[in-house]
């Protein structure tokens, strides 16, 4: 049981690993997209937002969906079509094949994100310890390789699919490979109910879906006016704005390379307050620094802040409904969107009404709230570190090869 439980972590990790680098190959070329297809100023928001929404409808679906299907096989499917769609986006020449394409996407990331959590979370309470972090590393190293090619095939000029197809013949026979080593717990996917046993009661849930919709909040504000804001406001040249982010990315996944340990040691309560702290001191540095360098100092420690936020909401998710996590985690998956679509806007309507400066502290005060929802981390049903580990387990259901 327990090579099996190390090749689904593994083999998880590697899923997280792709679809970062899938995400990050779409949106950092999102201006090679626009005028490939010529899509206008005023047209591409529409576009933009679309993904989003369409990726909450395929996180409700899943919901639906986990209690006939399991989650491995959603996820061994949905992470092909994803690839495939990303390569739709590339290949094709008419606006109506991009919407097709992004409309795809969105619609297959919702089902993945969640069901790749969904896995996470059961794994986590299969191993007795704080093991979530370290699937989000891996998508934050996915990221980073993704942000990579990028800038690669932007430097060299290459068309989007000469970019996209390489990455696609690489990653998805090896994730469908890799597929067959998921491991399925047995939380259940309980529907409605009072939250007290198999259901999920959404008041209980609630804190946790403001915590993931400030998180998001604060990590779209990063990746979408970190280079505006060092460039416009703190007067850096245009190669020092492109740093903040690749910075956030690379402090990103240091935290959560090292984010498990903190758990095990001080518990999920302690490092999600002290996460939200840093992240709103981050901001605190960036709204007012002198100049650039002293910026990204500041975006520096919002992404050691709020790197631990995301996957110890979704791992408290599952502690709070161990009779319906997979219910849990997909709902709470849908205001990860939520937060995306509502960060960039907020943050850009307020810096062109006020100040970018003034802006900048109103993602610091709603990542500030998070502490005062940290409890709702704590023990509940089952707690990983702070000396309450539990022994490991073998409620792990079967491997995906054995549906």
């Amino acid at each position: 049981m327990t090579d099996v439980l190390r090749r689904g972590r593994a083999s998880l990790a590697f899923g997280f690993f792709t679809q970062g680098v899938a995400f990050a190959l779409l949106v950092t070329r999102i201006p090679a997209v626009q005028e490939r297809y010529g899509v206008s100023d005023a047209l591409l928001p529409v576009f933009l937002a679309a993904v989003p929404i369409l990726a909450g409808c395929g996180s409700v679906a899943t919901e639906k969906l986990v209690r006939r299907i399991r989650p491995s096989r959603l996820l061994r499917w949905s992470q092909p079509v994803v690839l495939l769609a990303l390569l739709g986006v590339g290949a094709g020449d008419q606006v109506a094949e991009l919407a097709l394409a992004l409309g795809v996407f969105g619609l297959s990331v919702g089902v993945l994100d969640a069901s790749m959590n969904m896995l996470g979370v059961s794994l986590q309470r299969a191993y007795g310890r704080s093991i979530m972090l370290s699937f989000h590393a891996a998508y934050s190293l996915g990221g980073i390789l993704g942000a990579s090619l990028a800038w690669a095939g932007a430097h060299w000029e290459l068309a989007l699919w000469v970019s996209y197809l390489p990455v696609v013949l690489v990653l998805l026979p090896a994730t469908l490979v890799g597929s067959r080593w998921y491991v399925d717990g047995e939380s259940g996917s309980a529907g409605e109910a009072d939250g007290a046993g198999g259901g999920v009661a959404f008041r209980v849930l609630l804190p946790l879906c403001l915590v993931m919709t400030f998180a998001y909040i604060g990590d779209s504000t990063v990746s979408n006016w970190s280079a505006k804001y060092v460039k416009d406001v703190l007067g850096g040249s245009e190669q020092l704005a492109t740093v903040p982010y690749n910075v956030y990315m690379v402090t990103t996944l240091v935290g959560r390379a090292l984010g498990d340990l903190g758990v095990r040691r001080l518990g999920a309560v302690a490092v999600v307050r002290l996460g939200a702290l840093v992240a709103a001191g981050g901001f605190v540095v960036v709204a007012a620094a002198p100049g650039a360098w002293t910026g990204m100092l500041g975006f520096t420690l919002v992404g050691l802040g709020l790197c631990v936020l995301v996957p110890q909401t979704f791992a408290a998710a599952g502690r709070l409904f161990p009779g319906g996590s997979d219910a849990a985690i997909a709902r709470l998956n849908i205001f990860n969107y939520v937060g995306f679509l509502v960060g960039s806007p907020l943050v850009g309507a307020l810096g062109d009404a006020w100040s970018y400066r003034g802006a900048m502290l109103v993602p610091m005060a709603l990542v500030l709230v998070t502490t005062v929802y940290a409890r709702s981390f704590g023990p509940g049903g089952d707690r990983y570190g702070g000396g309450h580990e539990r022994p490991r387990t073998v409620d792990v259901g079967r491997g995906s090869n054995g549906l």
